[in-house]
């Protein structure tokens, strides 16, 4: 009777935190940067149920570790614009060009994914990269945009908060066995929006009629963009709750076998 009412308790978190529950003893696989099923391959587009006992695991613990994919050159290339991005928007005042490059980001976030099912290159190393300078753009553009005073500071600190609150997380995570969090289409859409929201409030800043319809639809982006990212976040440790409350099972060791005590000795 208390297992029953224990895994009906986790089905109801699952359930609250939009993760689907299954058999907790279930073996858990996974697909890279979406939340799969227990015993078959999930199809490449449409992710599978995640066990309640498991909700939080690596989506790409079982890719293979590959490091030269389309995909993860589209990340890398996502990366290498954060500096050129900060420095055109805080230096040179470049913001035309500060526009584009950010608007590259946002492409590239959302073909990167696109491209890894397309292809199949799915990777724990792209997983990793993709949450990552996804996490760190959104950083570096939120407080040039304190700085240039285009966002307010409170909002910088909110945002930044959430993000820090998960980091902080993740120590609790590997100690319950488990790897970063699944990365879900709820938080990809967040950050999507909000990648379209800060070049749209930086045209706002332009003295035409395209920076006054900027003007009234980037706060909409960033207000959505801004809604979904804290939910998101609540989500996650909704999930982390759940890790803690369903550690993973840790591997045991077998016993071993007296000297001799072969499959020979024992056939003979």
């Amino acid at each position: 009777m208390a297992d029953r009412s224990s895994s009906g308790a986790a089905r109801t978190a699952a359930a609250l935190a939009g993760v689907p529950a299954a058999d907790p003893d279930a073996d858990l696989t996974a697909h890279r940067g979406e939340p799969t099923a227990v015993r078959e391959s999930p199809p490449p587009d449409r992710p599978a149920p995640v066990p309640a006992a498991h909700a939080v695991a690596n989506a790409a613990h079982t890719a293979p570790d590959r490091l030269w994919t389309v995909p993860n050159l589209l990340s890398l290339l996502r990366l290498a614009g954060v500096p050129i991005f900060a420095w055109l928007l805080l230096v040179p005042q470049a913001d035309l060009w500060a526009i584009i490059v950010l608007a590259v980001g946002g492409i590239t976030d959302w073909l990167d994914g696109k491209v890894a099912r397309l292809l199949g290159q799915y990777s724990r190393f792209g997983a990793l990269l993709d949450a990552g300078t996804d996490r760190l753009y959104v950083l570096v553009a939120l407080v040039a945009f304190g700085v240039r005073e285009v966002v307010p500071w409170w909002l910088v600190a909110l945002l930044v908060g959430r993000d820090a609150i998960l980091t902080a997380c993740l120590p609790l995570l590997r100690r319950c066995g488990y790897g970063p969090f699944v990365v879900t289409y709820l938080g990809k859409a967040a950050t999507f929006l909000l990648f379209w929201a800060f070049p749209v409030l930086l045209a706002a800043e332009f003295d035409n009629a395209f920076g006054v319809l900027c003007a009234a639809v980037g706060p909409a982006l960033l207000g959505w963009g801004t809604a979904l990212y804290l939910y998101g976040g609540v989500l996650y440790l909704l999930q982390v709750a759940l890790a803690v409350r369903h550690p993973a099972p840790r591997p045991t060791a077998r016993p071993a076998a007296p000297p001799g005590d072969t499959a020979a000795t024992r056939t003979a």
